[in-house]
Parts: structure tokens; sequence; C-alpha cells
């Protein structure tokens, strides 16, 4: 299963280099979002919303969802976690909505997956409704592959890095070296089983240069994108996810270089030799060129 989802998600590619959290509660924020250069949003209902303004939260994101006036974006919707007083409320009427995702916060079992699953087709989710299952926990870190496959539904993980560093009485330091554990497990995790996977949000909004550092580590340990907690950070988060133009001239020259030495036995490219794994990271970094440049071009 792991190879069909991974070939799927190839065929299928979605930029999702920035993925920006917007309150729902707030419905300036929501038309702003309108204009932003981001590839997806999350809508939230949970940790952004005060407990008074739920209700109409839920209303407004549904409300958006419904409305097609984001263009290219990705329009998610976080509801609030199993077990609190408005997740059943928030689950039935976003999956009425039919947003591109239904972003479940603190997932921590298969079998927490396959009840949402359950529950979302019970609510009458549209096929193109997926669920995102944000992983928070030591537990979630560990059952991550299990939670990964347990539903062809689930398309995307989200790292929840501030509530993994309480729960482990982490540090937020540079270089996230208290965390790098459960990045790691949670990477190998949606990687086997052909997954997305963002990276955790970065706090200090203030901080370009720490926010800018910590998008680089994220995209060369593996990441797809990494979610976000404030417009500016969007454009230097896309900057960094997209593949430089020298990364995309290496990689045309590479795979001409394959394709003119087919047959000949041993390929070199800049005096270093191509073999097939080669080829098949620079169809991948043009793959990613040409979805970014098309989202560009009708954002």
């Amino acid at each position: 299963m792991g190879d069909e989802r991974a070939a799927g998600e190839q065929a299928a590619y979605r930029p999702r280099r920035s993925v920006l959290y917007m309150p729902a509660s707030n419905e300036r924020a929501l038309e702003k979002a309108k204009s932003l250069p981001v590839d997806s949003l999350i809508l939230d209902l949970e940790d952004a919303v005060a407990p008074d303004a739920k209700g109409q939260a839920r209303e407004n994101a549904c409300a958006a969802a419904r409305s097609g006036e984001y263009g290219s974006r990705e329009v998610t919707i976080r509801v609030n976690g199993i077990g609190t007083t408005w997740h059943a409320d928030d689950l039935a009427a976003v999956c009425a909505a039919g947003p591109d995702a239904v972003v479940v916060p603190k997932v921590g079992s298969a079998q927490e997956v396959r009840a949402l699953v359950e529950a979302m087709e019970a609510a009458g989710a549209p096929e193109h409704t997926a669920l995102w299952a944000m992983v928070e926990t030591p537990a979630a870190m560990l059952h991550c592959e299990e939670i990964a496959s347990a539903s062809p539904r689930l398309t995307v993980l989200v790292m929840g890095t501030n509530d993994l560093a309480k729960e482990l009485q982490a540090e937020h330091v540079p270089g996230r070296q208290p965390l790098l554990t459960g990045l790691g497990l949670c990477l190998l995790a949606a990687r086997a089983t052909g997954t997305v996977i963002l990276d955790g949000v970065y706090n200090d909004v203030r901080d370009a240069e720490g926010f800018k550092a910590e998008c680089l580590q994220a995209r060369q340990l593996g990441f797809d994108g990494k979610t976000l907690v404030h417009p500016g950070q969007v454009e230097p988060c896309n900057e960094v996810f997209a593949p430089s133009a020298e990364a995309v001239e290496e990689a045309r020259g590479i795979l001409q270089a394959w394709e003119d030495g087919a047959g000949a036995g041993v390929v070199t490219y800049g005096g270093k030799m191509v073999e097939s794994l080669h080829v098949d990271t620079a169809r991948r970094v043009l793959t990613i060129h040409e979805a970014v440049s098309d989202t560009s071009a009708h954002s």
C-alpha cells in the first residue's frame, strides 16, 4: 500500500510549501487569505479560537470552504480534538461543507484514524475531502507508521511541535535537537507509506533569520512544507521549499545526460556518475518546480 500511495502522490503532486493557520473567528483574516501567495490554508476552530467564539468560527470556516473564492489555494479546516465538547459538531458541519481536508489535532493511534474516517463517511464527507492527522505526542511518534497507513483517506501528517516539546518536557532551542528523534520517526513513517508530511510552526514571528533557518532545516530533513502562524512567513517559506534556479538547471542537465547516454553504460554529468536514483531525484525537482510555477501563475 505504501508504494501505491507514493506513486499516486508523485503523479498528482500538489505544492504544500506554505500551510498557514488562520483563526476562523477572524473574518478579516479569512478575507486577507484570499490574496496571500500561500499554497494551503488551515482555517482553525481549535487553539486560535476562544470557547465562546467557536460556533461562529465553525460557520465562517464552512462558508469559506464552500465559497470557491480562494483560487488554487488548498482550503482545509482544523476541528477541535477528539473528546472535546465541540468535536462532533465540528466534524459534522465541516464534512457537509466539503473542504479539501479535515485537520484533526492530537491523533495518537491507527484506531483513532479509522474511527475518524468512519465518522467522516457517516457525516457525508465528499470523496475529495481528505483527513490530515496532527501528530503531537510521544505515543504518536512511536506509532506514526501505523497512523499513516491506517486509511487511504489520510493523506497528510502535520507535526505539532509545540505540544511535542511540552510532552517531552523539552526546551525550544535553535536546531531543535530535543525534537529530532520524533521528527525523524515521523519522516520515516511518511516516506514508508507515501504520505505527505508538514513541519510544525515557528513561534517567534519577529525572528525572520531563525524562521528561515528552521525552514531550511525542514527542507533538508525531507519535509514537504511547513505550517505557519503569520502571513509574513509565507513568502520566505515558499522560497526555501521551492527548487532554486541552480537545482532546476542541474536537474535538467542530469535528465539530458541520462537521455543522451542511454545504452552507453556509464553516464556522467558535471564530472559525477549519474544513476537511476539521481534521475528520479531530478524528475522530482522538476515536478515540484513546474507545480510551483503553475500555482504562482493561477493564485
